[in-house]
């Protein structure tokens, strides 16, 4: 899979942008703020249908322009498709594959695959639980696309709920007269559970199949490390018994939400559930210490380590998915050392396609020769 041509439309810095890729490795070469992770988040985009660098649309629409459009014509298997996004702010975006107008935009999310490296991937590692949720369940989709539907419904589930608990709380309180509030609850706590359950089942399945990788790749880019040294471990917002079927899970939802009513409407949210969940990371720092949390026990080249390796992880569970997806490689050689430089670089070499952000030439590493743009302006020229 790559991406033969990108054309942006007031997205970011551009105000029109066309440019010819192919496969193998290109790197786009400007200082900051010259546009050239724009073009990369761009095509990262198409991919999630969110960015790696904000958490909401409004950004990535041009100043003074009411939307933007991303259209990218994607390769797979010698066939050519051209996916395209608009975004509107404050309003729905709209999705096309080959012109033709998708029902929903979430249905593109799947169709081009991307994994970013990035120096945001230090919050991987060192930031919320939200952060490494959120890396899960953005993996979760690349792999099976309709889990986009379930991801959605959840959380269109999570904020009705608490907007209920609130007011149930403000009844019970004798500060409403929305009595109602408490009854309806009951039939959202059931949608919380069985929706809840298979995003927790996903889950589970998940960090299993990606555990195997994630000791391989910290072996490979930790300086001395084995791949026993690098643990991952799903931390649930309650204890699951052993569950793992949605119907097991769902049971145990149930009866932890009920568990917990006076508390969940004594503070009015949702204290049960797959977005009270974690990521465990954990080091080990030689024999007979035992294993540690990452987050603040690891050095910043151990955070660093980790970082790749879960990305590099995600990369190679794709792949063992039967799909060679995009690698993007945004701004990161700048802070890595020479010798994680080189290694990683010739880690990623051999994809089908990757595409490298860097300030200046000489932070891409020579086992990433390829085309070459200059990013200068919101201008892109290639290099002859």
């Amino acid at each position: 899979m790559h991406v033969s041509h990108l054309s942006l439309h007031d997205f970011r810095s551009y105000a029109v942008a066309e440019v010819p890729l192919e496969p193998g490795v290109t790197a786009f070469i400007g200082r900051n703020g010259q546009g050239k992770t724009n073009l990369v988040e761009a095509i990262d985009y198409l991919s999630r249908l969110s960015s790696h660098r904000v958490a909401t649309d409004a950004p990535l629409v041009r100043a003074g322009a009411e939307q933007a459009v991303v259209r990218a014509a994607v390769v797979r298997d010698g066939r050519t498709a051209v996916l395209e996004i608009e975004l509107n702010p404050g309003k729905a975006n709209r999705a096309r594959v080959n012109k033709s107008p998708l029902p929903r935009a979430r249905e593109l999310v799947g169709l081009v695959r991307t994994v970013v490296f990035s120096p945001e991937d230090l919050t991987l590692v060192k930031g919320d639980p939200s952060d490494r949720r959120r890396f899960l369940d953005d993996l979760l989709v690349l792999r099976a696309p309709r889990l986009a539907g379930v991801r959605s419904d959840y959380d269109r589930i999570l904020r009705q709920r608490n907007s209920l608990l609130k007011t149930a709380g403000a009844a019970r309180r004798g500060s409403s007269s929305q009595e109602g509030a408490l009854s309806t609850l009951g039939v959202w706590d059931d949608h919380l559970a069985r929706t809840g359950a298979e995003l927790l089942a996903e889950r589970l399945s998940l960090v299993e199949a990606l555990r195997p990788y994630v000791g391989k790749a910290y072996e490979t880019v930790a300086r001395g490390a084995t791949r026993d040294d690098a643990e991952i471990e799903y931390r649930p917002s309650c204890d699951l018994g052993g569950a793992t079927d949605r119907e097991a899970l769902a049971e145990v939802l149930l009866a932890e939400v009920e568990r917990r009513r006076k508390d969940e409407l004594d503070r009015g949210i949702s204290l049960v559930g797959p977005h009270r969940d974690d990521l465990l990371l954990t080091i080990g720092h030689g024999p007979g210490e035992g294993a540690l949390p990452v987050k603040g026990y690891a050095s910043h080249g151990e955070s660093w380590s980790f970082a790749l390796a879960l990305r590099l992880a995600s990369y190679d569970l794709l792949r063992a998915d039967g799909d060679d997806p995009i690698l993007i490689l945004d701004d990161v050689f700048a802070e890595l050392d020479t010798e994680r430089r080189a290694q990683l670089a010739e880690l990623v070499a051999g994809a089908e396609q990757v595409l490298v952000t860097a300030a200046v030439a000489d932070d891409v590493p020579p086992a990433l020769a390829g085309a070459r743009f200059l990013v200068k302006g919101g201008e892109v020229t290639r290099e002859q």
